[in-house]
């Protein structure tokens, strides 16, 4: 009141401003209650409201004189938003304009309800602006808020809310309302809820100051000091007494008030008053009665004794305390706003006129409010006062930071300004415990390397951090891409990489006994074969069939070499060789000994029912059967090499295991397992006839030829590749699949290939080089008597008569 009263002897004072012209104030209390404001508001329209005073006699029948009410032509006020929006309610009926010094409510901004409303600091809705852009310039995006029942506090709250979701970026955890009449324990309550998301650490606050004292003690009480940052709007602005004795708490809350200034001439003015000069305030007494702690005497009145009787002598500002008020400029540039506008109006309306024209007398309110719109002036701090077009004041704001440690003089400090956007000094900002770094108050935390963000529904700022498992790699935060089957993904998953290639090589375990296997067998085949050529015209090589001999003991040779074929890097030759030789060997084995039992049979079945020979027993009979046999090998193969063409492949999926660390691309033929088989098919069918064949000559004398040799050679041959199959098939799903069938069908083949060699052709090897006395000519006989003996042989298996065959037949 008295910041009003001081604009306006200043403004009576200037010769400039409305000469010859001045203004006068009716003041009333509106003991911030809307309903009281309301009861007082009347009385500013009383003036407006005509009465029917017909039916009213003086006791002497005259009519009665009325003292008509003095007319007010624009009303200062309020300072609480609820007070401002039930006087204007008022007001704008009767078409007085009004401007307020403190009403930051958003809704006030709503020209069609309060068109008579203007105010000359900015709405909350830029408050809550601010308040968001100093979330964001902190990094924070998950809040909580906290209003005092009412318009000012829901309002503010719901401004920031609204401007929150449409910025995006920044989510409310929780909207906690504290009631006008809080019940016991509820602010015990609400530090509680608050508490149920406690990652949001940052609570924006608009309320009284007598709500933000007992919020902040709830905390200490629930030992949570350092937790909570708050945020909080010019109700809690740069003063003390919220935070008394609960500075630990509130230390590094952020606030936010109204740019304004000290007015000097003002506190002159205002520490110059007195009980004598200023009897035109009819509060002063009770001011100065409170500000020195005394009392005055009045008449009837008896003094209290705990209290020194006021003198009268005392000053402001040396007896007592003194701070101006942060109100004071914007009371101040409120009065002159009204001023400038009745000055422009005057000037406009009665030209060359002193003093209040028929034109302004009286004032029209909507004509008044027109020209308070329009007003531009310098204020008492020197910033610019004008009105938007819903007559909201521009936005400027001082951005403070309670402080205690590293300063000598603990309080509030100003770390920033907001005049449209935010200039923050973060250099300047400490929190708790002097701490420089800005706390975090955000709902989760960013996902590491190659974690996705899995969205929290409803939720735009939480999220489940999931690791991108498998062979999966981070796209983007959101997803999760599976790599090319190429490709693994490298450890932190957020891109891909090249499998590494892999392929058999000579020094693993799984290549190096095969290879000594066959090593071996190559030698004593070697062995055999130079023993062969060496004694080729005697008795026992040419008894074993010479021509078939070579034959066989070249596919026992080409058995062993496949082998390293097998092991050898695969390349467009090494696979075309591997597919012409992996049958082959066993084919040319199988059809000589194939060839050898069918004609041993052939032979004693027809010795049974003629002493005709069989036709194609002879040596070169059997060399064309056998290169007809094996022919068919041959023939599968090159047709097989038309319709695909050898060629490498990389096998990516064989070799995948869960861990992609592990994945590797494995370098080889493209040769399936079921090709492999199919490749050694027609082996196999000579391989089990050949065994047939053998057990239908199991009869035929010891002594005669290579049956029985053969026969046992087969059996154990079947062995072998009946042992082979479910090891080559039972490790399908073996991480070293390839290794353990590669060395299972090279050492299955030498096992084969040593079995015939062993069987058939060492013991021959052993008699030609350490008993050469055996290897002579015998008596040759016929071909017929050699039948004859087999058969009496066969007839009577309990006689004594033991026949010797001719060996060379």
């Amino acid at each position: 009141m008295e910041a009003m009263l001081y604009a306006l002897d200043q403004i009576n004072s200037d010769p400039e401003l409305l000469p010859n012209i001045t203004l006068g104030a009716r003041i009333l209390d509106t003991c911030s209650r809307d309903t009281y404001a309301l009861e007082q508001s009347l009385t500013f329209v009383q003036a407006l409201i005509q009465k029917d005073t017909s039916d009213i006699r003086c006791s002497n029948g005259e009519p009665p004189i009325i003292r008509k009410p003095e007319r007010v032509v624009g009303v200062i006020g309020a300072s609480a938003s609820s007070v401002s929006i039930m006087v204007a309610n008022i007001l704008r009926l009767f078409e007085i304009p009004q401007v307020s010094y403190a009403s930051t409510a958003p809704e006030l901004s709503d020209n069609n309800r309060y068109d008579f409303f203007s105010r000359v600091v900015p709405p909350d809705s830029y408050q809550a602006q601010a308040m968001l852009d100093i979330v964001k310039a902190l990094g924070w995006n998950y809040v909580s808020t906290l209003a005092s029942e009412g318009n000012y506090g829901e309002s503010g709250v719901e401004a920031f809310m609204q401007i929150s979701r449409e910025a995006g970026g920044v989510c409310i955890a929780q909207s906690v309302k504290i009631p006008r009449e809080p019940t016991a324990g509820e602010f015990d309550k609400i530090i509680k809820r608050l508490m149920e998301t406690s990652n949001a650490r940052g609570v924006i606050i608009f309320a009284n100051e007598d709500d933000i004292k007992r919020v902040l003690e709830a905390a200490k009480l629930a030992n949570l000091t350092g937790h909570f940052l708050f945020v909080g709007s010019d109700s809690w602005g740069a003063k003390s007494s919220p935070i008394a004795e609960l500075e630990d708490v509130a230390e590094g809350a952020v606030t936010i008030l109204p740019k304004r200034a000290s007015i000097d001439g003002f506190d002159h003015y205002f520490m110059s008053r007195s009980l004598e000069n200023n009897r035109r305030n009819i509060w002063f007494a009770e001011f100065w009665e409170d500000d020195f702690r005394c009392k005055l005497t009045r008449p009837g009145i008896k003094l209290d004794t705990d209290k020194k009787k006021c003198t009268g002598g005392e000053r402001i500002g040396q007896d007592s305390s003194y701070e101006q008020e942060g109100k004071v400029q914007f009371v101040i540039d409120a009065v002159y706003a009204v001023a400038y506008a009745l000055h422009n109006m005057h000037q406009d309306l009665c030209p060359n006129s002193h003093g209040v024209c028929n034109s302004m007398d009286p004032v029209e309110g909507r004509l008044l409010l027109d020209y308070i719109r329009a007003v531009n002036f310098n204020g008492s701090a020197g910033t610019s006062v004008l009105f938007n077009e819903n007559g909201d004041a521009p936005g400027r704001y001082d951005i403070f930071q309670f402080q205690m440690t590293n300063h000598s003089h603990p309080g509030y400090h100003v770390i920033g300004q907001w005049t449209n956007n935010l200039r923050l000094n973060l250099e300047e900002m400490q929190w708790s415990g002097g701490d420089k770094s800005v706390p975090e108050s955000i709902c989760s935390f960013p996902c590491k390397p190659g974690e996705r963000k899995k969205m929290v529904k409803g939720v735009p700022c939480c999220w489940h951090c999931e690791l991108c498992d498998g062979y999966q790699y981070q796209l983007d935060e959101f997803t999760c891409e599976t790599c090319p089957t190429d490709m693994r993904p490298v450890p932190n998953r957020t891109a891909c990489c090249p499998t590494p290639i892999i392929k058999l090589e000579w020094n693993s375990p799984w290549a190096l006994v095969p290879a000594s296997l066959a090593m071996l067998g190559i030698l004593a085949t070697s062995a055999v074969v130079i023993t062969f050529i060496r004694f080729n015209d005697t008795p026992i090589v040419r008894a074993s069939g010479r021509e078939l001999s070579y034959v066989l003991l070249t596919g026992i040779f080409l058995i062993y070499l496949i082998t390293f074929l097998m092991i050898a890097e695969p390349g467009v030759v090494v696979c075309a060789f591997r597919r012409l030789l992996l049958g082959l060997g066993m084919a040319i084995s199988y059809s000589a000994m194939l060839t050898k039992t069918n004609r041993i049979y052939r032979i004693f079945e027809q010795g049974k029912r003629s002493v005709t020979p069989p036709k194609f027993i002879s040596p070169s009979s059997q060399l064309v059967i056998t290169f007809i046999l094996i022919s068919v090998q041959v023939l599968g193969v090159f047709v097989w090499f038309a319709v695909v063409p050898p060629h490498t492949i990389i096998d990516y999926e064989e070799l995948r295991p869960p861990n992609p660390d592990l994945a590797r691309g494995i370098l080889k033929c493209d040769m399936s397992d079921l090709s492999i088989i199919c490749c050694l098919s027609y082996s196999i069918v000579l391989m089990v006839t050949c065994t047939v064949y053998a057990v239908k000559s199991r009869g035929v004398p010891e002594t005669f030829n290579e049956a029985k040799p053969i026969g046992f050679t087969m059996y154990t041959t079947c062995i072998v590749w009946l042992a082979f199959v479910p090891i080559f098939f039972g490790t399908a799903q073996s991480t070293e699949k390839m290794f353990i069938q590669t060395a299972t069908l090279t050492v299955s083949m030498s096992l084969s290939a040593s079995v015939s060699l062993g069987m058939l052709y060492i013991p021959k090897v052993y008699v030609i080089v350490f008993h050469p006395e055996q290897n002579v000519q015998k008596r040759k006989r016929s071909f017929k008597a050699v039948v004859q003996a087999a058969t009496q042989k066969t007839d009577k298996p309990n006689g004594d008569t033991k026949i010797e065959p001719d060996r060379t037949q």
